[in-house]
């Protein structure tokens, strides 16, 4: 009897550690890749658009394309490139178009970029980028991998573009050639956005060398965007110009991004009562097989307190192991990921192709020390079971 009364707590104990090793592992991996998802998502929309956008101020803040152009001012320019955070300014212009190839045709919304322009190493690239060299304007494009897909044309094709005119029966066409594809894996970028000279919109516009659509900004640090804009707004700019953010122009998508948050806190709260429950249940069981151990040592003078702190001692080891092994685990996978990424995503879906992980060192030591805090004190009151012991009844059979 005795050694199945030990074997059975020595099951126990084995099942609460794998428990709680389980549940701090996901909690830390949770918290990991709803981050990484974060990032990854912020950031491709970053470094298509920046991170702060100078332009006219408009009643439409989740549009792109300004009202009415600006004048290009070297001062202003010179003034925002040296504010702090700031790592590069780009002039931009934006007009819609009609892509049209062989029988097929795709609505576009045409950004005009200059020659200092080039996307970040985090867009994939395939050809090559637009050539500036042509005096006039460059006669090339960049359309995104899929809306080359959709339209049947590959690299060094030639396209014609149609510019509606307001009152005119007849579009306006340019005939370019694709010159590369760009892929961000953001459906919001890919499916409606293409890349051309700036000088092409000036000229289809009828503004001059110096007119402009606005400017990107790109900072060092995506959560000084509000501060950096709120300070270019009030040291630099005058009225109609005004600073919009990447959360002023894409609310929906922050939106969704934040809700995940609800998501993550969600995991982590069954998680938590899961290891909780079970080292809660552990320790009670163990006190309830060293119940005739409890009635001698209470016999024999030793304080209730004390006992209560014997088995909270071991709890404690129990959730330590717990704890320990759970991070090894979830660090362990977080790194294979990065490796190897061998968990997989639908792109479509997700806007990524692999299960991003991306962890601060704060937050498992945060989940850490919440879950040993609350497995102390959940630990507690299976403990109390200890003052309802009665040496004399427990000691009365042997």
């Amino acid at each position: 009897m005795l050694r199945r009364k030990g074997a059975f707590s020595s099951f126990i104990i084995r099942l609460a550690v794998i428990a709680t090793t389980i549940s701090v592992a996901t909690m830390i991996m949770a918290t990991a890749i709803v981050t990484g998802f974060k990032y990854e998502v912020r950031e491709k929309l970053f470094s298509f658009w920046g991170h702060v956008q100078v332009q006219p101020h408009s009643m439409n803040t989740s549009s792109i394309i300004a009202p009415e152009p600006i004048t290009r001012n070297a001062e202003l320019e010179r003034k925002i490139k040296e504010t702090k955070h700031v790592t590069s300014i780009n002039a931009f212009a934006a007009r819609p178009a009609i892509i049209h190839a062989g029988s097929a045709m795709e609505g576009v919304q045409l950004k005009g970029i200059t020659a200092d322009y080039t996307l970040p190493s985090g867009i994939e690239v395939q050809g090559s980028s637009i050539d500036f060299a042509d005096t006039a304007y460059a006669k090339e494009i960049m359309l995104s991998a899929s809306m080359a897909s959709r339209l049947y044309v590959k690299t060094g094709d030639m396209l014609e573009l149609y510019f509606i005119e307001q009152g005119s029966v007849f579009p306006r066409i340019r005939r370019v050639k694709l010159a590369g594809t760009y892929h961000t894996g953001m459906e919001e970028i890919d499916r409606a956005y293409a890349l051309c000279d700036l000088r092409l919109l000036q000229r289809i516009n009828g503004w001059g060398a110096d007119k402009i659509n606005g400017y990107q900004l790109t900072l060092d640090d995506d959560e000084m965007a509000d501060t950096v804009a709120n300070r270019i707004y009030y040291s630099y700019l005058q009225p109609p110009l005004t600073t919009y953010t990447m959360m002023d122009i894409f609310p929906n998508l922050f939106d969704w991004l934040n809700l995940q948050d609800v998501n993550t806190r969600v995991v982590i709260g069954i998680m938590a009562i899961v290891a909780i429950i079970n080292l809660a249940a552990a320790l009670l069981i163990l006190i309830v097989e060293q119940v005739r151990m409890v009635g001698i040592l209470k016999a024999q003078g030793m304080a209730t307190g004390q006992l209560q702190r014997i088995f909270l001692y071991h709890a404690g080891i129990i959730a330590g192991v717990g704890i320990v092994a759970g991070n090894i685990l979830a660090l362990g996978i977080c790194w294979l990921q990065m490796k190897t990424g061998f968990m997989k995503l639908t792109e479509a879906s997700y806007s990524l192709k692999y299960v991003p992980v991306k962890l601060y060192w704060w937050q498992p030591a945060i989940i850490n020390a919440a879950t040993i805090v609350l497995c102390i004190l959940c630990m507690w009151l299976p403990s109390l079971y200890i003052r309802r012991i009665q040496p004399a009844r427990v000691l009365q059979f042997k």
